[in-house]
């Protein structure tokens, strides 16, 4: 089911299974003020909506996910003209900051805004073809929304530097196997591969989807005793709700659980 009228995105829910295509397969995706307010948008509304459980972002086309940034539309801001553009919402936090566990569906090129885009998202599939990479030093820039953050974090320090000093891509097996990327499938099953991968996610309990994500993510910021005093009183959230109720009695039952989400 289609949602929403964008003049840049797709935007579809399905079984709780909500998928956005940035869709300007003529500049590769590239990132543009438009694409970027119409993502703040759609994700508050896909939030407000209260029937999705996974969100799924791509790019239209088999040439990119997102190519990068759309360079030409900043070519010619002054530097307090660009801080006030980046002040504003940032649809790479807001993604990153979304309720729902999130997939990027890599179709290609991801560079750039593009490649932190991936990043912001909570698991990467990438299609055999697919490129990521950094290459704003090339434009004697460095990365500006989570790239110099984010991707350490993900791929340790030593091929975070090589990626941003160099500004190459690199394909998406190398990808895979520094931890860039989780998943790398052929062109041809991309799309079905992460619609599976979305289905079987979404099948769980609401609750414990948006707890166990809360639990991951502050992981990563969240010193270890602190971590795990967060993790217990999540497991009790999720313990007291009547999606945890539900699930254990049904394991006793041995049948299949009826989560409400509540």
């Amino acid at each position: 089911m289609e949602t929403g009228s964008y003049e840049t995105l797709l935007v579809r829910v399905d079984d709780g299974v909500a998928t956005i295509t940035i869709n300007r397969p003529e500049k590769r995706n590239a990132l543009n003020a438009a694409v970027r307010r119409e993502l703040v948008e759609a994700l508050d509304a896909l939030k407000a909506g209260g029937d999705v459980r996974v969100l799924i972002l791509t790019g239209a086309g088999e040439k990119a996910f997102v190519a990068g940034a759309d360079v030409a539309e900043f070519a010619e801001r002054t530097p307090l003209e660009q801080r006030a553009v980046m002040a504003g919402r940032s649809a790479i936090e807001e993604l990153a900051a979304f309720p729902w566990p999130t997939i990027a569906m890599i179709n290609g090129y991801a560079l750039g805004g593009g490649c932190e885009l991936a990043l912001a998202c909570d698991i990467r599939v990438a299609a055999r073809s697919a490129r990521l990479g950094q290459p704003e030093i090339k434009l004697g820039l460095i990365p500006g929304a989570g790239g110099t953050q984010r991707l350490p974090r993900l791929v340790g320090l030593g091929a975070a530097m090589r990626l941003v000093l160099t500004g190459e891509p690199i394909d998406a097996e190398e990808a895979a196997r520094i931890g860039l990327v989780d998943l790398v499938v052929d062109d041809a099953e991309l799309a079905e591969r992460t619609q599976e991968l979305a289905r079987k996610i979404a099948g769980h309990s609401p609750v414990a989807l948006r707890l166990a994500k809360d639990a991951l993510r502050s992981s990563l910021e969240t010193p270890l005793n602190a971590g795990l005093r967060h993790e217990r009183e999540l497991f009790i959230t999720a313990f007291a709700s009547e999606d945890g109720r539900e699930g254990v009695r049904a394991f006793v039952e041995k049948r299949a659980p009826r989560f409400s989400g509540r």
